[in-house]
């Protein structure tokens, strides 16, 4: 059998350029050359290994390959963030920034209050109000990420095939530490939303999740006083969050129809059956795998914490700075020229090192807000 040389293979495979790869200053990124870019990336079109690797090798020593391929990684980035689905957000205040100065918001108590009966030619009196402010900024968050030369020469692409994917859970596991960390510290729920009465508010206890100890804590949010008129403001809990070790716990709390438990008088234990009326309370389940990573105490597998529906109020806020909501990824041009004094592809690497770079970013921040929207239980 004739082995093919290598210059015939180049004779019979299309060269970079005729796949798209132009200079990086005449390149329009078109959804054509993006795909094209992409079905080189992945073989959609099945060339046989040796092939691939040879197209791969031509295409990555071209200038403009390298911002195909950054191209592909932030649309894959960002197809992965966006659909994922953050289970914090039902019961956290979205919040903005413009800049990364601190910014401000007021709570007013007393707004919903009930109207006072109005006289016939009578005055409209001024109601009492009371005024909160809470303050909030943003901060960079990143990581740079590097590659060796050596890997991309060794292993083509492969080095780089779930880059994106790492970046885009690097982003989801930010937002969510950052969250947790906002009701809960290494010491147990956080002292700036829990603790010694905040505003004249009691919002944790010491017991453990049972089906009795859920009603009573769901009776002491709705309870929550007016700081102004002392009314009772009828908070509903609507969020039960717990750590992975009270997950079976609290879906058996949340979905047994029936409550057993033996009276013991007398006589020998009676077993009551009783209807478990939890289910009707509309608690919706969220685990929290970040909370033995945040809350780092003796306690943290039997804590667990009521949130009410982000519609009614909201005891933490959370957001980004505008105009940079997902996350950014950026590669590092090469600080190399060849003799001729040309530009180099980034793939070729840095002079120093000949690693190349790539860097993710995102600009998050938050704070608590209302201690009366949320309950803590360290069991």
């Amino acid at each position: 059998m004739h082995m093919p040389t290598m210059e015939q293979i180049f004779q019979e495979t299309p060269s970079a350029a005729d796949l798209g790869f132009v200079s990086a200053r005449a390149f329009q990124f078109d959804e054509a050359r993006i795909e094209q870019a992409f079905r080189l990336l992945a073989n959609t079109d099945g060339m046989p290994r040796h092939r691939h690797r040879y197209m791969m090798e031509e295409a990555i020593t071209t200038t403009d390959f390298p911002y195909l391929f950054g191209a592909i990684i932030d649309r894959e980035l960002l197809a992965r963030y966006r659909t994922w689905t953050a289970d914090f957000w039902p019961f956290t205040r979205r919040l903005r920034a413009s800049n990364f100065n601190t910014h401000s918001l007021h709570r007013l108590d007393g707004l919903s209050d009930p109207l006072p009966l109005v006289a016939e030619k009578g005055e409209y009196l001024v109601g009492v109000l009371g005024d909160k402010r809470y303050t909030y900024s943003v901060k960079k968050r990143g990581r740079q990420i590097d590659i060796s030369w050596e890997s991309l020469i060794n292993d083509g692409m492969g080095a780089f095939s779930d880059i994106s994917n790492r970046m885009a859970d690097s982003a989801i596991n930010t937002d969510q530490f950052q969250v947790t960390s906002l009701y809960s510290s290494a010491t147990g729920p956080n002292v700036l939303l829990y603790g010694p009465p905040i505003d004249g508010i009691t919002n944790v206890g010491a017991l453990a999740l049972t089906i009795n100890n859920l009603q009573t804590t769901i009776e002491a949010m709705a309870e929550q006083p007016n700081p102004v008129t002392g009314l009772a403001m009828g908070v509903r809990a609507k969020y039960l969050v717990v750590p992975p070790a009270l997950e079976f716990t609290a879906r058996t709390i949340l979905t047994s129809g029936l409550v057993q438990w033996t009276e013991v008088g007398a006589g020998a234990g009676i077993p009551v059956p009783t209807s478990n009326v939890i289910p009707q309370a509309g608690l919706q389940l969220v685990v929290n795998p970040w909370l033995p990573q945040v809350d780092t105490s003796g306690n943290v597998n039997t804590t667990w914490y009521l949130f009410a529906d982000g519609m009614q109020g909201n005891a933490i806020g959370y957001g980004y700075l505008s105009g940079h909501e997902t996350p950014e990824i950026c590669m590092k041009s090469s600080d190399k020229v060849s003799v001729t004094g040309a530009p180099m592809s980034p793939f070729s690497g840095d002079f120093a090192t000949d690693n190349v770079f790539y860097r993710v970013r995102a600009v998050v921040g938050g704070t608590q807000l209302d201690p009366r929207f949320t309950y803590s239980q360290v069991g």
